[in-house]
């Protein structure tokens, strides 16, 4: 029996579309600025370092925004990159620069699991802020409240089995009662080779005859 379902953003509940065409540019044509007028701060400053940590040599301002920009331009799942991103997007944001894009089905299904007792979380490549921010600031108002727990790549990647064994662990339920829907097959395998129940969200159409996990089109066709 499921008790908690975990859920992808990037398109499992939203368009890959707005992460690719909206977020990410936004965030690549405001980094530099953003970075530069910041240097004071403390978040800005450990994001500094980490990047420092990350490519293992000293680095100045500059060199550390290109190298961001250079990860940006080479989709890296990097963790200083993914919690800059959430920071600038929190801008665009309250900006009303844009809205969080969550697909009208899963904001449907969302309310229904919680309202039946289901707990519901986000795992996702971008960082906990940047979860936050889009669901916080959608079309259909703040859905935060839906979820009892957010995770990103500082819990690990999410084609590694045990990053999903650290989720459970977490949330604190048996694996085989965890529901856990992406479009990427290698996260799914991940997570079904821990014991977790799956379903493969399919928006483009496409579905694979030979998967062992569960498939859906939408998250209307996702049974529980």
């Amino acid at each position: 029996m499921i008790k908690a379902i975990i859920t992808d953003i990037e398109g499992t509940t939203s368009s890959l579309s707005f992460v690719k065409d909206v977020l990410f540019p936004y965030a690549r044509l405001h980094l530099a600025d953003y970075v530069r007028a910041r240097t004071q701060t403390v978040a800005i400053n450990e994001i500094l370092v980490d990047v420092a940590k990350e490519v293992s040599k000293s680095l100045d301002i500059e060199q550390a925004i290109t190298q961001l920009i250079q990860w940006i331009d080479e989709d890296k799942k990097v963790t200083p990159l993914k919690s800059l991103q959430g920071l600038i997007w929190e801008s665009g944001y309250k900006q009303g620069d844009f809205k969080g894009h969550v697909y009208q089905d899963a904001v449907d299904n969302l309310r229904l699991w919680k309202s039946e007792g289901q707990g519901l979380y986000v795992y996702s490549s971008g960082s906990v802020y940047a979860q936050k921010l889009l669901f916080g600031y959608t079309e259909y108002g703040d859905l935060t409240p839906l979820f009892s727990g957010y995770f990103d790549t500082h819990i690990g990647g999410k084609r590694e089995s045990l990053s999903y064994a650290k989720i459970v662990e977490q949330i604190g339920l048996p694996a085989e009662q965890l529901l856990f829907l992406s479009d990427i097959k290698e996260e799914l395998d991940a997570a079904k080779a821990i014991g977790m129940q799956t379903f493969w969200i399919t928006r483009e159409g496409v579905k694979d005859i030979k998967t062992e996990h569960q498939q859906a089109l939408s998250f209307d066709e996702v049974k529980i």
